[in-house]
């Protein structure tokens, strides 16, 4: 009597939308689907139903996610969404009725009780093998690590607490188990992510934890010192500028965490600040700025703007641009006032006409441009540490430690023979644009 074959394991597919925390949230389902001896499918036609991590923070985001749902019930017709569009329930269930469930962000146990629902399979621990470092959707060389989940912030343009709720902190030894786990595994570079990098502990009250057996508190400074141990690169995002901010800028000049700061300032104009319900002190941001350079020569601040926020007169666009010339930030991101569903700030008088927000975008990036070629010109001729993403003919395509991945930009680098993807090389900057250099390897 012939043996019988095996079932085919079910089978999901998957469509990550939204912001790194976002595909935090998608590793962690495509780990548990992994590990429950489910397959991830290519293609939607392949799959026997799909899951669509959605984003919900501003209207073209909203637009997309509906967009992609759509494809996904048009091509396979079992959805299942999840994500920040997903605490939004209503809107998923108008646009879309025929969607199998919604859940809102950080949801992983709810997922998997959907496709448990819709597709069931019975756990093999024999064949069912999953890595150390769970499944990952960034390339191997790099990956982000979330350490909170939530924000305490009640900024006016924003909704992300209304979806993901107050910080929560995760415990530090599970945060370094996993950063461990993803440095054993090859990563060369972490990427520290949540809502409020700076306000990592604050709702456990910096409770100490344990790590390696020795005692670690809870708290931005600590986690840092702790993960610039492991021998990767180190990166801190969505840090906003509390005064223990500060503390860190020395494990930054001693080279144990990347000199690269991202810190959301929003706007300039404190009046602005303040209807944003964000922290007006714009003078004082330019003494830290400076103050943190005096003491890392090498850092690099990145930061994110909105333009035409509702009232925002052309003076107080003028302090915005006054502010990006004086404090010379190296990277910086811009949006257009966007009236969020459920944003207080739509309630504010004097909504700017969306002519005007266009082209207040377009001055505020001419003059973030000019600043950005002249520190990036002053860079020709030093030699730096880059980490290569990608490799194309005799060019290697890759980052220094001023660069984020996809949000940044590259050094092209000439003359580096048999590098790969998560090579680490030392170059001599050759060229420089208005983002990204020119290099030789040495």
């Amino acid at each position: 009597m012939a043996a019988k074959r095996p079932a085919r394991a079910p089978r999901v597919g998957f469509v990550s939308l939204g912001c790194p925390k976002a595909l935090v949230d998608s590793e962690s389902i495509l780990t548990q689907l992994r590990a429950e001896g489910y397959e991830i499918a290519p293609s939607y036609e392949g799959s026997d139903l799909v899951v669509v991590n959605t984003c919900g923070f501003i209207d073209a985001a909203v637009e997309e996610s509906l967009e992609a749902i759509g494809e996904a019930l048009a091509a396979n017709g079992k959805v299942i969404v999840t994500g920040c569009l997903g605490a939004k329930g209503d809107v998923v269930r108008e646009a879309h009725p025929r969607v199998l469930a919604v859940t809102g962000p950080h949801a992983t146990p709810e997922v998997m009780a959907a496709v448990h629902a819709h597709l069931p399979r019975p756990h093999d621990p024999y064949t069912d093998l999953v890595p150390p470092q769970g499944i990952r959707l960034t390339p191997r060389h790099y990956a982000y690590v979330k350490i909170s989940e939530g924000c305490n912030h009640r900024c006016t343009f924003c909704i992300i607490p209304s979806m993901r709720g107050d910080l929560v902190s995760r415990p530090v030894g599970d945060v370094m188990k996993e950063a461990e786990s993803l440095v054993k595994a090859g990563v060369k570079e972490l990427l520290v992510i949540s809502q409020d990098t700076s306000a990592y502990g604050v709702d456990v009250k910096y409770r100490t934890g344990f790590w390696g057996g020795k005692p670690l508190r809870t708290r931005m400074t600590e986690l840092c010192a702790a993960l610039g141990d492991l021998g990767a690169w180190v990166r801190l995002h969505y840090v906003y500028p509390y005064p223990h901010v500060d503390e860190v800028i020395p494990l930054m000049a001693e080279g144990r965490v990347l000199p690269y700061l991202d810190v959301p300032f929003q706007h300039a104009s404190p009046r602005i600040l303040k209807a944003m319900k964000r922290p007006a002190a714009s003078e004082r941001n330019l003494e830290r700025i400076r103050g943190w350079r005096a003491a890392c020569p090498d850092l690099t601040v990145r930061s994110t703007f909105i333009v035409g926020f509702p009232g925002e007169t052309e003076a107080e666009f003028g302090e915005l641009l006054d502010f990006v010339r004086e404090a010379e930030l190296d990277r910086v991101g811009c949006f257009a006032y966007s009236p969020v569903e459920g944003a207080k700030a739509n309630a504010l008088p004097g909504a700017v006409p969306e002519e005007v927000k266009q082209e207040r975008l377009v001055r505020f990036m001419q003059a973030q441009a000019a600043v950005s070629a002249r520190r990036l010109a002053a860079k020709v001729g030093r030699e730096i540490e880059v980490l290569v993403d990608d490799v194309e003919g005799r060019v290697a395509l890759a980052r220094s430690s001023a660069d984020a991945p996809e949000i940044d930009g590259i050094v092209r680098v000439k003359g580096a023979k048999g590098v790969k993807p998560g090579d680490l090389l030392r170059v001599r900057v050759t060229g420089a644009g208005e983002h990204d250099l020119e290099a030789a390897a040495l």
